[in-house]
Formats: C-alpha cells, structure tokens, sequence
C-alpha cells in the first residue's frame, strides 16, 4: 500500500486518511487549513536564528527539555551509535523561546494543535469497534489541556563532507508521541518504511502535511495503528549545499493519561527519553 494524498476538502477525506495510517502508519493531507505562509514565515525566520552567533545563549534546560538542543547533543537513534546530523529547538508554550519569534511560531502551534485533534477524531471515529473500546478516554481528548505537546524546529545543516562515517540527517526511527504533524519541509528527505521493509519518498508537495503515527498510539490502538519507521536521507548532489528546514508538532497526551495496562503517557514517554539518551 503506498501513502495516500488526501484532499481534506472531499467528502471522503476522513476514510480514507484513517485506513493510510492504518496501512502505512503515514498519511498525507492537502487543501487543509493549516496556513502554508505562515510556515514560509516560520522557515525564514529561523533559518536566521540557527545562523545567528547569539543562539547558543538559548541552549536547553535539561529538566524542561524546552530551548535549543546543538548539533553536539542531538539525538541518537534507537539502535544507532552516530549522532542525527541536525540541531534542532522545542517550542511549548509555557517555554523559553526569543521575543521576535513568539509570535509566528505559536500561531503556527495553536494552528497544528488544532488540527490534530480534529484529526484524532477522525481516528477514533474510524477505528474498529473492538480498537475503540481500548481507549481509555476519547483521542482528542488525551491532548486536551496537555502542555507535553511539542513543535520542535529543525535544522539539518548543509553538508561538509567531514560527517562521522554512518551519520545521517535522521536516522530510522519512531516517533514516542500520538501524532505526528509536518508541513513539506523546504528540501526533501523524508522516507518511510513499507511493510516489505522497502523505503518510500513520501510525497509531499509545498503546502501539504505529513501525518504519522506515534508509538503511544500504537499502543493506545492496541497495535492497530502501527508506528512506522521513518529516516531523513543525506542530500547528493547540488543538495548537499543546503540547509533543510523542518517543523513538526508531536501530539503529546497529559502525563496522567492511560494509554494500556502497561503505561500512562509520562512513563511511556521517560522511557523512550532514556533510550535515545536525552534524560
């Protein structure tokens, strides 16, 4: 099955966007309501930021995880020892994040937010009758009032040849969270993992998104919906002299949300935390 592209204006657009995240773990979405300008917006902006001199006077709290994380502690991925060649800044709303960048950026984030719960109702109003009964409580609900939900900014700086043998942009990997929203970065890269364990360029064109599922609501669907594996590719060519900007929202449930008999959000999510060594 290949990654629908659907239009969130037809009749069907709900349908059809729930049974490509239950077949691929991916879904894409145009014609949203998402503001592609404001994005644009966001993308220049902090290209000037990750550019600037004055930015690592924004470097992250390690107990709040909220500000810029360098490309010196970025993340390594689960079963990876190299370092994900990026660096990248989490944005909540009760975080540190400077004044002239506030504004578009939390836009941007009551935008997405909103939107993805509308999403998590598609979700849930089109999961099985036997999956629905595991939620503990309605999907959209979970992100209700969460502060745990994160729009991380992201930058893959160009490439220098003097990377660290087996490095790459992002390496494969799941997201931890419900789900995933991303605009169509400003360079491609992205791919996703079919179930013949072949990889996919996910179509995404300017203006449209990119949804996937998160490990918590792998488990929240009682492995309905499957987290899939996903990587950002090394650029070749002309690419490797250009930054690639990217913008994703992770849903994030509150703390206390029962996901299965075996986990509640937070303990989910400190335990993936430790496994890509961030806590």
């Amino acid at each position: 099955m290949k990654v629908q592209n659907v239009d969130y204006r037809s009749a069907d657009a709900a349908e059809k966007f729930v049974e490509s995240l239950r077949t691929t773990g991916f879904g894409v979405i145009r014609n949203h309501p998402i503001s592609h300008e404001l994005v644009e917006k966001i993308y220049a902006e902090w290209a000037e930021f990750f550019a600037s001199a004055d930015k690592m006077e924004w470097r992250y709290d390690p107990k709040t995880q909220d500000g810029l994380f360098p490309a010196d502690v970025s993340e390594t991925a689960k079963g990876h020892t190299a370092r994900d060649l990026k660096e990248y800044y989490h944005i909540y709303p009760w975080g540190k994040i400077p004044d002239s960048l506030r504004e578009n950026a939390m836009e941007y984030y009551r935008q997405a937010e909103a939107f993805a719960a509308e999403l998590l109702s598609w979700v849930e109003a089109h999961s099985p009758a036997e999956v629905a009964e595991l939620y503990r409580e309605p999907l959209s609900n979970m992100i209700k009032d969460s502060g745990q939900t994160l729009l991380r900014v992201l930058h893959y700086p160009p490439m220098t040849g003097s990377e660290e043998p087996g490095a790459v942009r992002a390496a494969a990997h799941e997201d931890i969270n419900l789900l995933t929203v991303l605009p169509a970065a400003n360079e491609p890269g992205l791919q996703v993992m079919d179930v013949d364990g072949e990889w996919m360029d996910v179509p995404c064109d300017p203006g449209q998104l990119v949804i996937n599922v998160g490990d918590m609501l792998q488990e929240a669907s009682g492995g309905y919906f499957p987290s899939t594996t996903h990587r950002v590719i090394n650029p070749t060519g002309e690419g490797c002299s250009q930054s690639r900007l990217s913008l994703p929202l992770f849903l994030h449930p509150r703390p206390q949300v029962v996901l299965s008999d075996k986990h509640t959000a937070d303990s989910y999510l400190k335990e993936r935390l430790r496994e890509l060594g961030v806590i």
